[in-house]
């Protein structure tokens, strides 16, 4: 469950992140990109239309101060493996997923050079972020498709392979916005060996260092954890059937606020109390 420590940093965004105002977000992702001096590469697997997105993401960043923001434009997987996207990555300090269609970065993606490079890459230390469907992406497996329900059950999501960014959780993102609880439930409840759920509101993002999250952005990160489940009925259920669960712990963290993977439990001595 925990974070790989010699990894980098994630930014996983659950969508809609501000990039006409402070920019708050995807500010933070060009910080720990190195700034100014920051190589950024932008992946548009996700999108239908990958350069007019691309280029939205690259206005914004060189409005920040970016020097050197560039789209990965993979529309297959011969695109993935040509020499030129892989050059990027060696260079790249930061790597940014857009949104879209989170099928579409792992047809065109996975098990490809550039999805070597990536991983290569994560691993010595460049930040790797994802907005929406981007986000959607980061586990080993993701939530491929799925109705928005409050009701629990097995037949309101699919789940497929990710990317593997982040292994060992569930993540759904546009949480509250979309009513994804019940989706999110029910995704957990399928992968036994996941027990910890990430539901990230639009304009938040959860930042993932060295084992810790912090919460950033105007919504919150919804925390389902199923350490400590007492009960479930999910082998004796058909799909359509309702999903009991027992004994699951709930956290919602707004901004500010940290969460220890390995303890899997809020961070809360250095919390503020305002009256």
């Amino acid at each position: 469950m925990a974070q790989n420590s010699t990894c980098g940093a994630l930014l996983i965004i659950g969508g809609a992140e501000d990039k006409q105002g402070e920019c708050e977000l995807l500010r933070e992702f060009i910080r720990y990109a190195g700034g100014a001096k920051a190589r950024v590469v932008i992946i548009t697997s996700a999108t239908d239309l990958p350069i007019e997105v691309g280029q939205e993401y690259i206005r914004v960043f060189e409005q920040l101060g970016i020097e050197d923001a560039r789209i990965i434009d993979t529309r297959s997987k011969e695109d993935a493996d040509s020499s030129t996207a892989l050059q990027d990555i060696e260079k790249a300090t930061g790597v940014f997923f857009t949104g879209g269609d989170q099928a579409r970065i792992v047809n065109t993606i996975k098990d490809t050079r550039l999805d070597a490079a990536l991983h290569r890459r994560f691993s010595e230390g460049i930040i790797v972020a994802g907005t929406s469907a981007g986000a959607a992406i980061m586990p080993d497996m993701m939530i491929s498709d799925g109705d928005s329900e409050t009701h629990p059950r097995m037949e309101i999501v699919k789940m497929s392979p990710g990317m593997g960014f982040f292994p060992g959780v569930i993540i759904d993102q546009h949480f509250s916005q979309r009513a994804r609880m019940g989706r999110l439930i029910s995704a957990l409840a399928q992968q036994q060996q996941a027990v910890l759920g990430f539901g990230i509101d639009e304009n938040t993002g959860m930042l993932v260092v060295n084992n810790k999250i912090k919460v950033i952005g105007e919504g919150a990160v919804t925390i389902i954890d199923h350490t400590d489940l007492t009960h479930s009925n999910i082998e004796n259920i058909l799909i359509d059937e309702g999903l009991a669960i027992c004994g699951a712990k709930l956290h919602i963290l707004p901004r500010g606020y940290e969460f220890d993977l390995e303890t899997r439990k809020p961070i809360l001595n250095q919390l503020v109390v305002r009256s």
